[in-house]
């Protein structure tokens, strides 16, 4: 019996198929068994999560910025670090190393690096931490704040956002002004890191009912010296009273502040201070090479265009002190087609076309891009060669932000700084006070291109490029006037008519505010010189007496063969002092000796008489006066006109004049000394009067245009309410009133001969209807001519004329209206076939 059972047994083993039906009902019982205490014991992702955290913040005090030579070690998230290995970011700079450290203790830190060191990271990740950390989501709001002066280093924090946390789960906003308001508002308060200019984000916290920043954790202040200088001083309060006092606060700059005053405003707690370059020798990249040059105000625009054709192939940003400066340079030297594309970028801009402009200067390898400081702040612009400041800046920390748009981050790159006479002494001393080395350079003459010309005829060709040049003009005193450092900018030293020359204006413009500081200039000096004023006059007559002496030591001295005219004429050189050019060399000479004028008398020495004088002195004044003025007749009576170029045909015929005759507005003033040449002075002030009577004529006819635009637009809502008002009190008789309209449009579209005689006498209407302006007469003839004049006298006769066309065609007449009969001046008879013949014409 035992031996059968074992053998049965032996049967079932060898069976494969219930061999594996007995292993399957094994495995599916310890399956089920794990699964139980998988249940029981397993934990979520976000419990994962939390622990993952907790050991990260574990690590924060055993950070060593020492030590740290890759961002991964320091504790931060995976998503963190995913992110900068995606973005090419591998390595954390010096500011980086520094300052991330306590940024993710949750201290206060105030960092300061040269520009071009990697501040945008070094508190970017931060930020991403700090929400990491809290596990913040849409639902929460505001998480942290980035606040940046300008538009532009906005756009580029988001973008450096969104590459390094893009996987992370947060909503992050750019508001920032030119966008839609409205479309903004609607997302703002789901949103976890916000990117902003100031003046938007208190727009949204006065305007905006579902934003608000009470849980605030991090707010960042980028370029926080330029946020926290008196600009921003007022919005800045605004918006800090809008935040919790218990927050994180980060500020970076290149130029730190380290006002008490301003760091009081921001609530900080005990910050930490990082000066990464403080014990530098240069605040300004090492390799960076840095020069300046002197130059005149008339000469820097050529020196711009000479310098644009000589660096055809390099990346430039030229720095300029407005915006109507950049404005009309761009337009101009678009036109000199220097060989280079050139772009500009300034706050007058609409949003969409700085965004453009920003991204299309990114892109290119040459190119030049005309600025404002709206591009000197924190924009990193690939591969920029050179940073040429065409006007001065502001203050050495202005200089040291323009120039850190080159020398980026190990890079190599040169900057050039043009000066003015009255400015290289006290803007050097700021720059070596701010440990800046910069070495002084001179200009070859002779690679100096001359572009005045080209300009005169651009000017001269359209009014609207005159009109930019005027307000460049303008623009740039009233930024000089404003500077607070008078030491450097004094605007009473700059050579105006010069400078309206190099710009293509014939005069300088008037410029209201240059002239009341210069008169309250003169009212506080004026008591000074009122104590010395005896001594002047006495310096001022031995002056005279002694410049008297000499002039009867040379002309006894001359022969009487020398002309007269060549010793008391001396030749003026306008296009070449502003070209540059060598006044020795004969060629050149030569050529501009076409412009003469007359030697001015200033101290009046000749109109001086005196008692003592020689009788041959005064016969021989009184032979050059009469021979001037006989040559003064001679010349007119050959009517020589000045200037002038005529062309013949074969025939001998004159097909054309050069230049056209004009009109002048300011006649010319007669001038009995002077015969020959032409009166550059009188010549100045002519054009400037003239230019002055064309603004005003311009001015009053801009105002009339307005005016008459004005009164149409009043008539056309006139006009629409006594439609409505006409159509809402039309009768029930329709088919008597289509019939009459019928006969309206077609005996006014007769193809007969007008009779004037028809019409009523316009006097008789208006006499006997002007009692009131808006009182309309209708009138009709006896055939059923219909036509409305209106009574108001004070219109134009062409709006009356548009008024009258439109009431003949849309009038619809009432039937209680009282047809007033029509003088036609004709008889009875007369009438009565004129009205047969209508009658038979429309039948």
């Amino acid at each position: 019996m035992q031996d059968k059972k074992d053998k049965e047994e032996t049967q079932i083993t060898d069976d494969p198929v219930k061999n594996f039906e007995k292993w399957k009902r094994k495995y599916n019982k310890t399956k089920k068994r794990v699964k139980q205490v998988e249940k029981t014991t397993k934990k979520r992702d976000w419990e994962v999560e939390r622990e993952n955290i907790q050991k990260l913040v574990n690590k924060y005090s055993e950070i060593n910025a020492k030590e740290a030579v890759k961002f991964s070690d320091f504790p931060l998230s995976k998503k963190t670090l995913k992110g900068l290995l995606e973005g090419q970011y591998r390595q954390p700079t010096e500011i980086q190393r520094q300052t991330i450290g306590f940024a993710l203790q949750g201290r206060d830190v105030l960092g300061a690096a040269k520009t071009g060191s990697g501040k945008t990271l070094a508190f970017l990740i931060p930020v991403l931490e700090c929400l990491y950390r809290e596990q913040w989501t849409s639902m929460d709001g505001l998480g942290a704040l980035i606040i940046s002066p300008t538009r532009e280093l906005a756009y580029q924090t988001f973008e450096v956002l969104r590459k390094v946390g893009k996987n992370h789960e947060f909503s992050a906003g750019l508001v920032i002004g030119g966008k839609d308001l409205k479309d903004e508002s609607e997302k703002i308060h789901r949103t976890n890191i916000i990117i902003c200019t100031p003046g938007r984000l208190l727009q949204h916290m006065d305007e905006t009912a579902t934003f608000h920043a009470s849980d605030l954790h991090m707010l960042v202040l980028d370029e926080a010296d330029r946020i926290l200088d008196m600009g921003f001083a007022d919005t800045l309060n605004a918006i800090i009273e809008n935040l919790p006092k218990t927050r994180q606060t980060l500020l970076f700059s290149a130029t730190q502040t380290k006002s008490i005053k301003d760091l009081a405003r921001l609530s900080l707690k005990n910050p930490e201070y990082v000066w990464v370059h403080e014990q530098a020798k240069f605040s300004t990249p090492a390799t960076l090479e840095q020069n300046y040059v002197v130059c005149e105000l008339h000469q820097k625009v050529n020196m711009l265009f000479s310098f644009l054709r000589s660096h055809l192939k390099k990346k430039i940003i030229v720095f300029f002190a407005c915006c109507k400066e950049v404005q009309y340079l761009f337009r101009v030297f678009c036109r000199l087609r220097p060989g280079i594309s050139i772009l500009a970028l300034h706050g007058k801009q609409q949003q969409m076309k700085r965004v453009e402009v920003y991204n299309d200067f990114v892109r290119k390898t040459s190119a030049v891009l005309f600025a404002t400081d709206i591009a000197a702040r924190g924009l990193d612009f690939p591969a920029v060669n050179w940073v040429l400041q065409f006007d001065c800046p502001e203050d050495a920390n202005t200089y040291i932000h323009r120039v850190g748009r080159t020398a980026r981050y190990k890079e190599g790159g040169e900057a050039l700084l043009i000066l003015l006479p009255s400015e290289e002494k006290g803007m050097i001393a700021q720059l070596q006070e701010k440990k800046v080395p910069i070495n002084k350079i001179e200009v070859n003459p002779e690679k100096l291109l001359c572009v005045q010309q080209k300009l005169d005829a651009f000017l001269a060709q359209e009014k609207e490029q005159k009109e930019r040049a005027q307000r460049c003009f303008v623009s740039y005193l009233r930024s000089v006037y404003l500077m607070k450092n008078k030491d450097v900018f004094d605007v009473f030293q700059l050579k105006l008519p010069e400078y309206a020359m190099s710009l293509g204006l014939a005069v300088a413009p008037r410029v209201r505010f240059l002239n009341k500081a210069q008169q309250q200039k003169s009212g506080v000096t004026q008591d000074n010189r009122g104590a010395a004023g005896h001594e002047s006059e006495d310096e001022l007559k031995s002056f005279k007496a002694q410049l008297k002496g000499e002039q009867s030591k040379s002309q006894s001295s001359q022969s009487e063969s020398d002309d007269d005219d060549d010793d008391e004429e001396e030749t003026l050189k306008p296009a070449a002092l502003l070209c540059g050019f060598n006044e020795e060399d004969e060629d050149d000479q030569n050529d501009q000796d076409l412009l003469t004028v007359k030697r001015k008398d200033v101290f009046n020495i000749n109109e001086e008489s005196q008692d003592d004088e020689d009788t041959d002195a005064k016969a021989k004044n009184k032979t050059q006066k009469e021979s001037k003025f006989k040559d003064a007749k001679k010349i007119q009576k050959k009517n020589f006109k000045v200037n002038t170029k005529k062309i013949f045909t074969v025939e001998g015929e004159e097909v054309q004049q050069w230049p056209p005759l004009q009109r002048t507005v300011v006649p010319d003033e007669e001038e009995e000394e002077e015969t020959s040449g032409i009166n550059m002075e009188a010549a100045k002030e002519r054009l400037r009067k003239e230019d002055q009577e064309f603004d005003k004529n311009e001015y009053r006819r801009k105002i009339k245009e307005k005016h008459r635009e004005k009164r149409l637009k009043e008539k056309a809502a006139r006009r629409e309410a006594s439609k409505q008002h006409k159509e809402e009190k039309k009768g029930d008789d329709d088919d008597d009133d289509d019939d009459e309209e019928e006969l309206v449009a077609y005996l006014s579209g007769a193809d007969e001969e007008f009779d004037p005689s028809t019409l009523p006498d316009p006097d008789k209407v208006r006499n006997s209807e002007s009692s009131s302006e808006e009182e309309e007469g209708a009138s009709s003839d006896r055939g059923g001519r219909k036509r409305s004049f209106s009574s108001d006298s004070s219109e134009d006769d062409d709006s009356d004329d548009e008024i009258q066309q439109t009431q003949v065609a849309k009038k619809k007449p009432r039937k209680e209206s009282k047809v007033t009969p029509l003088d036609t001046g004709l008889s009875l008879a007369e009438d009565e076939e004129l009205v047969l013949h209508l009658l038979g014409s429309h039948s």
